[in-house]
């Protein structure tokens, strides 16, 4: 039996193992970073042992540290999580060589399905339907479009698109150097690329006495950079007969690696509805709720029983209703899905509890980050899973989108409209999303709604009275009242009010201040009273202010009202979008080159995601301050390019095969 239980992870689903092992009255032990000091998987361990270092590669990566960390604090197990060295063959093997329970599947099925290339030509011996691969080298017009993956890792590094075949060797090549620089491996192969496809896998469980589950199916169409944002379980829209053709496959790729533990199969289905193996991946995945909610079960709880050599029953407990998850990033999707670290300053999902186990809804939140923790560059930008279950699809669907909705976020700017919008379009909620949604819809999904300018100025409004009062002060018995109008500014909202001896007047005649206070103010709109909760913080550098209106919040920057001459930049200055560190520069180039307008020139790493900084405009390069290895903070100089254009540099959105959300037949 096992005593105390090490996570080898981090963040959310270092806290959900904890969370069932608290449940089961197991020991936790966990490891953290120097970045991670103060994190919430940190608090919420019995104890806990420091790896020197913020750097994946120093801290996470370290099996040797992990297991020595293991035996100094006495546990008898690892749980190697998601992510880092949960695929890796040989930790395992480093586990188990040092006496400690492997919560996870045998060294052997971990190696055998570690390449893609290998695992395929498993895959093909055991039945499984395949995609053809192409070979690189004979690649013709006639096979495009085309997918390159990294053989080895996923989370998509190392997958390009290509379709059009003269780009078809530069890609090869920068596909594989991204593969090697994130997991050490540089092969990669070429397979035909499936427009509209979606991407469905079958969650898989094990035991050493030869029963193995398939626990139904779940959808993970709905991806950024070929990392999923929303998933849900069952599929909607199979038939019968591809469902038993998706269940009876994975059952076989499982019985051909002789797994145990926890596993997902992961196939591609084409528009035709024909099934094609992907990969399987040898542990236990982030969209693992949903499975959870639909089947009734803690599969972190049969991981545990089944390490310690439990035997399954024959058959799995039957599914009921249906469970969709929304992954909650500190990034923002309009801007090329740049990362946002920062300071979390609220983060509270309300809705249905998950406690009532009967027919109603109910909603579900897992966590890696809480009040007033930081979101660093180091690792992933995930603050949070949150799962909505119900007796049908559209029940659970609407649940999620409103309890998004009405969630209050405050720190870094996150994709949560981005979600909410995703789960309200009609492409989503008719089952018909595939992994081009954002590549259609991705520019709609990011513009302001109609009306939202309306709902923007009304929330900077609340937000201005809400100050007034905060700073509001006496003279004597009656209240200083300036006797010009107010003029405050939040982000790109000026707005005008007068301070009069009844209360605010408000330069607007549709609408009317009905009470103010310093955090809440009621607003008539149209005749309609609204409601705003107003939150001040400061951050950043400068004044920013949350309002959590009733159809959406906003985060909002106070600008002062004179600018300060310190802050201008000069005309063609590359900036760093975000804190990172510069991986490479464009080859051949350096102070006094000459290049064009939207030429990749920089590449930045941060949050496990690479993006291309890219000339602002066509001219000479007539500064490079960046250097590969080197850390950067958010608005750091990197170059500057001598033209006449005032843009500071953002991720590069627009050129295909780099950083842009490209869809995906691959993993995360």
């Amino acid at each position: 039996m096992i005593s105390t239980l090490l996570v080898a992870n981090r963040g959310e689903i270092a806290c959900r193992v904890f969370r069932t092992c608290r449940e089961r009255g197991i020991g936790t032990v966990a490891v953290f970073s120097d970045a991670d000091a103060d994190a919430l998987h940190v608090r919420e361990a019995d104890t806990a042992v420091r790896l020197p270092g913020s750097a994946p590669a120093d801290t996470y990566l370290r099996g040797d540290l992990i297991v020595k960390a293991a035996l100094a604090a006495g546990a008898d197990a690892v749980h190697p999580g998601y992510g880092f060295l949960s695929e890796n063959a040989e930790f395992a093997r480093a586990v188990l060589d040092a006496g400690l329970v492997w919560v996870g599947p045998p060294p052997e099925a971990i190696e055998a399905m570690a390449s893609k290339t290998r695992a395929k030509e498993l895959m093909a011996s055991a039945g499984v339907p395949l995609l053809a691969p192409v070979d690189p080298a004979a690649a013709t017009g006639a096979d495009l479009p085309l997918l390159i993956k990294a053989a080895a890792g996923g989370g998509g590094r190392g997958m390009r698109v290509v379709r059009e075949l003269p780009a078809f060797a530069a890609e090869l090549a920068a596909a594989s150097a991204e593969a090697r620089s994130a997991f050490g491996d540089g092969e990669v192969f070429a397979e035909p690329y499936v427009e509209r496809g979606r991407h469905i896998e079958v969650q898989i469980l094990a035991d050493a006495h030869g029963t193995v589950w398939a626990l139904g199916t779940r959808d993970c169409s709905l991806q950024r950079r070929h990392q999923k944002v929303i998933e849900e379980s069952p599929a909607p829209g199979l038939t019968a007969e591809l469902h038993a053709t998706l269940t009876d496959a994975a059952v076989a790729a499982a019985r051909a690696v002789e797994y145990r533990g926890a596993g997902t199969v992961e196939f591609l289905i084409s528009p035709a509805g024909r099934a094609y193996f992907l990969e399987m991946n040898t542990r236990l995945q982030v969209e693992h709720p949903v499975t959870e909610e639909v089947f009734g079960l803690d599969l972190v709880a049969l991981q545990l029983a089944l390490a310690e050599g439990a035997k399954l029953p024959p058959e799995p407990p039957a599914a009921h209703g249906h469970a969709v998850e929304a992954r909650l990033y500190a990034e923002d999707p309009g801007q090329g899905w740049a990362p946002q670290p920062g300071r979390v300053h609220a983060l509270a999902v309300r809705g249905p509890a998950l406690a009532a186990r009967g027919d109603q809804p109910r909603l579900r939140v897992d966590a890696g980050y809480g009040p007033g923790d930081g979101v660093g560059v180091h690792y992933d930008s995930m603050l949070a899973k949150v799962v909505a279950w119900a007796p049908t699809r559209a029940e659970a669907v609407r649940a999620l989108a409103d309890a998004l909705r009405r969630a209050r976020v405050h720190g870094p700017v996150t994709n949560r409209e981005l979600l909410v919008r995703s789960l309200r379009h009609p492409e989503f909620t008719g089952g018909q999303a595939d992994t081009g949604f954002y590549d259609r819809h991705l520019t709609a999904l990011t513009q302001p709604e109609p009306g939202g300018d309306d709902d923007g100025r009304h929330a900077a409004l609340a937000a201005a009275l809400a100050d007034a009062v905060r700073r509001g002060h006496r003279v004597g018995g009656w209240r200083n009242l300036p006797s010009q109008p107010q003029t405050k500014t939040y982000g790109e909202y000026e707005v005008r009010y007068h301070r009069t001896r009844d209360g605010f007047h408000v330069e607007d005649d549709a609408v009317r201040a009905v009470a103010v206070s310093p955090h809440r103010v009621s607003l008539e709109v149209d005749g309609v009273l609204r409601h705003f909760d107003v939150t001040e913080y400061e951050e950043y550098g400068g004044d920013h202010v949350y309002v959590d209106g009733p159809t959406a919040s906003y985060r909002l920057r106070a600008h002062p009202r004179f600018t300060d001459p310190r802050t201008a930049t000069a005309p063609g200055s590359l900036l760093a979008p975000m804190p990172g560190t510069v991986v490479r520069i464009a080859d051949g180039i350096g102070e006094g080159s000459a290049v064009t307008a939207g030429q990749p020139l920089i590449w930045l790493e941060a949050m496990k995601m690479e993006h291309r900084i890219v000339s602002p405009a066509s001219g000479t390069l007539t500064a490079l301050h960046a250097a590969p290895g080197s850390q950067v903070e958010v608005g750091a100089l990197l170059a500057v390019v001598s033209d006449s254009a005032q843009t500071e540099a953002q991720p590069d959105t627009a050129q295909p095969g780099t950083s842009q959300p490209d869809t995906s037949q691959g993993d995360s």
